[in-house]
């Protein structure tokens, strides 16, 4: 009868409302966070789809991240904000091809600090937000906001956080969506001398935050440096949400147009390495009238048309934000469950006297082999791995023979978990927007 009168109490203190938007947070959710007993949060205690990840991400999936360092590897640990955030779009591409312009478009007006110009303007992320007032803030302060997604960062160093701010002012389309507006994306050597960060590791792990990522291409810009080729590459496992757009089709006639479409699609190809044609949106997203001159009738209704297809496209994110926020969560459990089988396998492979640091050696350079062995015993699919260059960076940093072995109980209650906690969840829970 006394856990009964808790649970509902506990279940009046959090917030009616949440449905996947940033709501002020009772402090029974940030309890859950900051709590370090292992009781258990009862059902009745849950109010939305939201409120259940977290409480099944507390109960089941951060004592696995934790025990094998899942957080070293590859994902930051989640917080009480992380689950909160306002839905996210990402703009990339090289310089001068739209992307502050885009943002402006769509905002019908310009944002504090946005520079727009044929240089290279943007030199730092900046994620465009609602709030209040027009203002800035710094990266560092934005690092340390415990109700601001963006603890993660501080991976990246004090060299990063410079060179990240936030723009928040009041808008109703910010209400619902958060934009992240990045430096162009330069070639070569010049990109590796003048940035002082890890540009494709940010970008990656925007990615895996984001719901939205917007690829632009300017008609004149179609080649694909290397460093672009490698943003591409980081944002792998995050393929259904990129958006690929030409910007700026109207400053060539159809008859360019139909070979910068061919030659785009033929560099994509190339980068993407996916046998299916990625969709491209053709348009000129900025506030000037199209130029029927250039691209005549036909071409300007079909710019039309494309242009509300995107559009529509970023509407519909904020329906589909909590059906994102379970892929994503889904994803990461996966993730984390392949990553626990890999250390407990590399922890096997340790003598228990003598000679641990060259098996350890031996094992990290093999450890495309030993993938395959992991795969091969537990049955898992081969795209769900790691990149191993990757893996084996983070692997040289610590002693495989203080890992853990494989608790089984903890594989277990995650495999519960996606079994039937999340299913059991979105059965009693609708779409807020549905």
């Amino acid at each position: 009868m006394l856990n009964l009168r808790k649970s509902k109490h506990l279940a009046k203190r959090v917030d009616q409302d949440m449905d996947g938007f940033p709501q002020a947070q009772g402090p029974s959710t940030n309890h859950w966070f900051n709590s370090k007993s292992s009781k258990k949060i009862p059902l009745t205690a849950v109010t939305s789809v939201i409120d259940g990840l977290k409480r099944l991400y507390i109960e089941k999936l951060k004592p696995l991240e934790v025990t094998y360092k899942f957080n070293d590897f590859v994902s930051p640990l989640l917080t009480n904000s992380d689950f909160d955030a306002k839905p996210m779009v990402m703009l990339l591409g090289q310089y001068s091809t739209g992307k502050t312009t885009f943002i402006k478009h769509l905002l019908k007006t310009s944002y504090p600090g946005a520079h727009i110009g044929p240089e290279p303007t943007t030199d730092r992320f900046v994620v465009v937000m609602s709030g209040p007032d027009e203002r800035t803030i710094p990266g560092n302060t934005l690092a340390v906001q415990a109700d601001m997604p963006f603890s993660g960062l501080t991976t990246f160093g004090t060299s990063f956080l410079s060179k990240f701010e936030c723009s928040q002012m009041p808008h109703p389309l910010l209400e619902h969506i958060t934009f992240v507006d990045t430096p162009g994306v330069l070639s070569g050597e010049k990109q590796r001398t003048q940035r002082s960060y890890e540009f494709t590791g940010v970008t990656s792990w925007f990615a895996a935050k984001c719901d939205l990522i917007l690829l632009l291409f300017d008609p004149h810009k179609l080649d694909i440096s290397d460093e672009f080729k490698r943003v591409i590459g980081s944002l792998r496992g995050h393929d259904d949400k990129i958006r690929v757009v030409l910007n700026k089709a109207d400053q060539i006639d159809t008859q360019q147009l139909m070979r910068v479409y061919g030659a785009l699609m033929w560099s994509l190809g190339k980068v993407l390495n996916t046998p299916e044609v990625s969709r491209v949106y053709i348009g000129s997203f900025n506030d000037k009238p199209v130029k029927e001159s250039a691209v005549g009738p036909i071409g300007k209704e079909l710019f039309e048309k494309e242009q509300d297809d995107l559009l529509s496209d970023l509407k519909d994110i904020p329906k589909k934000a909590c059906d994102r926020r379970i892929n994503e969560f889904v994803k990461r459990a996966r993730a984390a469950k392949i990553h626990a089988y890999i250390i407990g396998h590399l922890k096997n492979q340790m003598p228990t006297m003598m000679g641990k640091a060259k098996a350890q050696q031996k094992l990290i350079d093999n450890l495309e082999g030993e993938f395959a062995k992991v795969q091969r015993e537990h049955h898992l699919p081969a795209g769900d791995f790691p990149y191993v260059e990757h893996f084996r960076e983070a692997l040289g940093g610590y002693s495989i023979d203080r890992f853990e072995k494989v608790k089984p109980k903890m594989i277990q209650a995650v495999d519960d978990m996606l079994g039937y906690d999340i299913p059991e969840l979105l059965k009693n829970f609708r779409n807020p927007y549905e």
